[in-house]
């Protein structure tokens, strides 16, 4: 007897989802563009607006990603995943060239050209990933969507720590690993990661529950193991070996998983006495019932492709967004990440206007508990759906509320306000993150998902421009003083003040709008509860 699996077995699928871990915990190379700037900037001899302008052609790659949404309505997930990977290869390749001085500096343009197309990169990626796995997990929304998020989180951190331990943070060596990890992994993925049938009974739900559970746990011993690293200053070489090896062991840990599946079938296989005639509680669906079915199916084909879906029923992107519910999610999700994005982009900028020197901790504090937030908030809110039908949106809403206070102590710039408040926009910007994802899935089904889901992120490069660009820029110029270089600088409390204080009133909009989508999708999550209710049930009677 040997060790099998097939693609469609829990073996295969859980070893898909493994890979899926691995190409997020590998995909937020969007968030990377400071580890390797400077060297782009002395190469190319580019002004600091220059500079700026090529971290916004990174940022525009992402709203490219509406073309990954459609490709993956029409092609497979190994497709998804290889153009995204090539992508990549090609877009930060091009740029190790030019820092390792392989190649002589690009044009401008053509660098941004090859900077926008490592950002779109990451949204096939991440595309293929979510959908695929919603799709295989969609009894379990919550739980998957946090769990990717969380590593997308610590993405930044992991890349940054692998290459400051083994490399010492060379910018040339970190852009070869950014070109050829991902590129790597992703082929992995593509090996593994597929389409299955969900789980068909509650017993395989609540085994899916204990797994993710499993994973949970890791990623946060690896959200502290990081942590720890960062906060614990200089480190040796030999100390520095030890870190990335052990940091590379935890990250191949969820195979645990898989591998437990595949021998407690191997054992299940030598043990049992397969005797289905014997089964007299093998339940055997009517043929008549089934005939019954298939003809009603076949009568209301033509009458259910003219009706109009309801919430919860599939969509596409265009009967999607004739809806208000749509709308609803749009803008309190641009209220909550466009805000969030807006105190990231400026951290440093604003730890520099308190008298704060070193403005990394506050960078450290927003990405680790960025993923606490992503990481439970999944689990949490799939939890109550299915203990009190308690619609997910009311999470969002939480967190909206809370990030608005956030930024009312950042206005009062009170001792230690900006530690808070660094906290507490990681956690909320987490939230909205893992929340609004398995959301729009359950109100606009998941057929057409990939291009929903890419519609919706729009508002992270929109989010940015409106919150960051135009609010934080413009208020803050117009409370700095000129300097003599031409620049200008501004120091003390009343340079965000005014900014915090309109973040706050957007983020107070997008609590009320949440609550409005709370109220909205009250029944659908009803229905949802009552039907995973009654299958419990039906299947306690036939066992």
């Amino acid at each position: 007897m040997t060790f099998q699996y097939s693609y469609n077995s829990p073996v295969g699928k859980w070893l898909g989802f493994v890979a899926a871990v691995w190409v997020q915990a590998i995909s937020g190379n969007n968030y990377t563009f400071s580890n390797y700037s400077d060297a782009l900037k002395s190469l190319m001899a580019l002004t600091q607006l220059q500079l700026n302008n090529l971290s916004v052609a990174k940022d525009v790659g992402k709203a490219f990603g509406i073309l990954a949404g459609l490709a993956s309505d029409r092609l497979s997930t190994p497709v998804i995943l290889l153009i995204g990977s090539i992508e990549g290869f090609i877009g930060y390749g091009v740029q190790w060239l030019v820092v390792s001085g392989t190649i002589k500096p690009l044009p401008y343009w053509v660098m941004c050209i090859f900077l926008c197309m490592g950002g779109n990169s990451t949204t096939w990626m991440n595309t293929a990933i979510l959908v695929t796995c919603i799709r295989n997990f969609r009894k379990n929304r919550g739980p998957v969507t946090g769990i990717l998020k969380g590593y997308v989180g610590l993405s930044t951190a992991i890349f940054t720590d692998i290459c400051s331990a083994l490399f010492a943070s060379d910018p040339s060596t970190f852009l070869l690993l950014l070109a050829v990890v991902p590129f790597a992994v992703c082929l992995t993925a593509i090996v593994f990661l597929r389409e299955i049938p969900p789980s068909s009974t509650p017993a395989e739900e609540k085994e899916e529950v204990k797994y993710f559970g499993v994973i949970n746990v890791i990623a946060v011993i690896i959200a502290v193991y990081l942590l720890v690293f960062d906060i614990s200053g200089t480190h040796g070489k030999v100390f520095s070996q030890i870190f990335a090896a052990i940091l590379l062991i935890l990250l191949a840990s969820p195979l645990f998983i898989p591998v437990h599946l595949m021998v407690k079938n191997f054992i299940r296989s030598n043990s049992e006495n397969f005797d289905v005639e014997g089964n007299e509680n093998e339940f055997v669906e009517p043929l008549l019932v089934k005939k019954e079915v298939v003809v009603v199916k076949e009568e209301n084909a033509a009458e259910m492709e003219k009706r109009v879906p309801v919430i919860g029923e599939d969509h596409t992107i265009f009967e999607a967004m004739r809806t208000l519910d749509f709308w609803i999610l749009f803008v309190s999700f641009l209220c909550g990440v466009g805000t969030g994005l807006a105190v990231m982009n400026n951290l440093g900028q604003m730890g520099l206007a308190l008298g704060y020197t070193d403005v990394s901790i506050f960078v450290s504090l927003t990405s680790i508990w960025g993923f606490f937030g992503r990481i439970l908030s999944g689990s949490v809110s799939e939890y109550f759906i299915k203990k009190a039908a308690m619609p997910r949106p009311i999470w969002n809403a939480a967190s909206q509320i809370v990030m608005a206070v956030g930024y009312i102590l950042m206005a009062m710039a009170m001792p230690g306000s900006l530690y808070i408040g660094s906290i507490v926009v990681g956690i909320c910007y987490g939230v909205r993150l893992a929340v609004t994802v398995p959301t729009a899935s359950e109100l606009f089904g998941l057929k057409y998902y990939g291009l929903i889901y890419n519609v919706l992120i729009l508002n992270l490069p929109l989010g940015s421009f409106l919150f960051s660009g135009l609010l934080a820029g413009l208020l803050y110029d117009a409370e700095a003083t000129k300097t003599a270089g031409g620049g200008n600088t501004c120091v003390g409390a009343h340079c965000y003040r005014l900014v915090f204080i309109v973040m706050s009133i957007a983020c107070i909009v997008g609590f009320g709008l949440d609550i409005l989508l709370t109220i909205r999708t009250k029944n659908l999550y009803a229905k949802i509860y009552a039907n995973r209710k009654t299958k419990k049930s039906t299947t306690a009677v036939l066992s």
